[in-house]
């Protein structure tokens, strides 16, 4: 096909297109002789992005903290992005299921890798000196991290499992909410009064947690899975993708967090409360409350011992 031929082909779809919305095609086609050319930096808002990073001390290894977590922010804005194509399709397939399964696990296989970037990268003298400017904020308070849990899997498995057997599905949203294996990092165990923590996160989020959770109560990774005819459940290949998705990021990626976190936190210059003040060790390790996305995917044995190895 020539040059001229293409181009003439080009056109002729652009027209049928927006024809079809009753609009004129030469207004959209004069438009493009206004429009600047596009630039890389442009496209990426480089100078937008490169600016986002504001130091709330002098200590040159708080730009490392911080981006750090930007950049974990933004991997987790795509881990929603692939759960949501899953949310929103009718008649899923196996490829295009396990697929996006992949996707999100390589995303938290290179979370994983990446703390080393956190502890081998900052030094602890200036790491326990500003961290003191931040509290009382914490990762504890990353919202999107709160979705994704709430994306994959329904939400019992993600209840304080001392509470696990007085809920179910009509169980009121909001009770369910309050007893969220989180909450306990975030309440004095005593008293059970809320922490500013836990006060601020749910000042800000609350009702954009419980919205989604109603949304992905039934469209969630596990129903989706579920949805599947029982021939395509039994998928080997797929079982094992999930089985994987579900380790990588409730023992492997917490672990990785968690080791970090102990390495800074214990060391001889800190000490070993948390900026957020919660009880950072029960509420992180994997052994205390057994958070499993797929239980029905493991055998008795392996959930009773889940992340006690670690």
């Amino acid at each position: 096909m020539s040059k001229k031929s293409k181009l003439d082909s080009v056109i002729s779809k652009l027209k049928e297109k927006h024809e079809a919305f009753s609009q004129d095609p030469s207004l959209f086609l004069e438009g493009f002789l206004h429009t600047k050319q596009l630039t890389y930096w442009d496209y990426i808002n480089t100078d937008a992005l490169l600016n986002l990073q504001i130091q709330r001390t002098d200590f040159p290894d708080e730009m490392v903290f911080i981006t750090y977590h930007q950049i974990n922010e933004l991997i987790f804005k795509m881990i929603l992005w692939e759960i949501q194509q899953v949310a929103d399709s009718k008649n899923i397939s196996v490829d295009f299921f396990e697929d996006k399964i992949m996707r999100v696990s390589r995303y938290f296989d290179m979370l994983t890798t990446s703390f080393n970037i956190m502890l081998k990268g900052m030094s602890v003298e200036q790491y326990n000196k500003f961290r003191l400017s931040l509290s009382p904020a914490s990762g504890f308070q990353s919202f999107q991290y709160r979705l994704i849990e709430f994306a994959s899997t329904e939400l019992i498995n993600l209840i304080d499992i001392r509470f696990r057997k007085t809920i179910d599905r009509n169980t009121p949203f909001e009770h369910a909410f309050d007893h969220l294996y989180w909450q306990a990092a975030g309440k004095d165990f005593k008293t059970g009064k809320k922490s500013q923590l836990l006060l601020s996160f749910e000042k800000q989020y609350k009702e954009r947690f419980i919205t989604f959770m109603k949304i992905y109560n039934t469209r969630n990774l596990w129903s989706s899975y579920k949805s599947l005819s029982k021939k395509n459940q039994a998928n080997k290949s797929l079982i094992k993708a999930m089985r994987h998705l579900d380790y990588t990021v409730n023992i492997t990626w917490v672990m990785a967090h968690y080791n970090t976190a102990k390495f800074y936190i214990e060391s001889k210059s800190g000490n070993s409360i948390s900026t957020g003040g919660s009880d950072w060790h029960k509420y992180m390790h994997p052994k205390y409350q057994k958070r499993i996305f797929f239980p029905e995917l493991w055998s008795k044995e392996e959930l009773e011992k889940w992340g006690e190895n670690e």
